[in-house]
């Protein structure tokens, strides 16, 4: 199972990291359509008029996709702010309780969050709402992202808390370990 669960968080944060990869490549190409333009407008008087339809729709899209699809292995990572100042002076019992306490409430709000995602993307298939740029896209494509992302990050926070309940360190505070354990100065070899 944690093969399958540390896959799929990989998996969202690839598909993340390939969302980012087409806001780049849309930038670049609308960019370079416009460099074509000015060089027209310089050498023949006018613009050749090349533009990359709705770009600044697709690449709302696709940012909103790449933001929640990497939640999860953000979350796994490590990488999310948290705010560990009043855990670092807790005994082990104590800092446990309280990543519970974190991962159980992160599980439920995220849960209701991605209950929500779900139903918006079925209202907007069941309403068959379009985007009103240039080309009109169904709205449930890049909301499902959304959802995906969401639903995602649930597991992901339900996975933190059924290792924090049997006693384990959460995946998300490893690389914290190092800091919270190191001797103060002056202490230890």
């Amino acid at each position: 199972m944690r093969h399958a669960l540390d896959t799929l968080y990989r998996l969202s944060g690839g598909l993340a990291a390939l969302f980012l990869a087409a806001i780049c490549g849309i930038v670049i190409a609308q960019v370079s359509a416009n460099i074509i333009d000015t060089v027209s407008v310089l050498v023949l008087g006018e613009p050749v008029g090349l533009v990359v339809p709705s770009y600044a729709e697709f690449t709302g899209f696709f940012l909103v996709a790449a933001s929640f699809l990497a939640l999860a292995n953000t979350l796994r990572a490590g990488s999310h702010i948290r705010v560990s100042l009043l855990i670092k002076g807790l005994g082990p019992v104590p800092r446990r309780w309280i990543e519970i306490w974190c991962t159980a409430v992160g599980t439920v709000f995220s849960a209701y969050f991605a209950w929500h995602a779900v139903w918006l993307v079925v209202d907007s298939y069941s309403f068959n709402d379009v985007s009103a740029g240039i080309v009109p896209v169904p709205l449930w494509i890049p909301q499902s992202a959304m959802a995906i992302g969401l639903i995602v990050l649930v597991i992901a926070l339900a996975d933190e808390f059924v290792t924090v309940l049997r006693g384990r360190l959460p995946e998300y505070t490893i690389g914290d370990e190092g800091e919270l354990n190191a001797p103060a100065d002056g202490e230890g070899p």
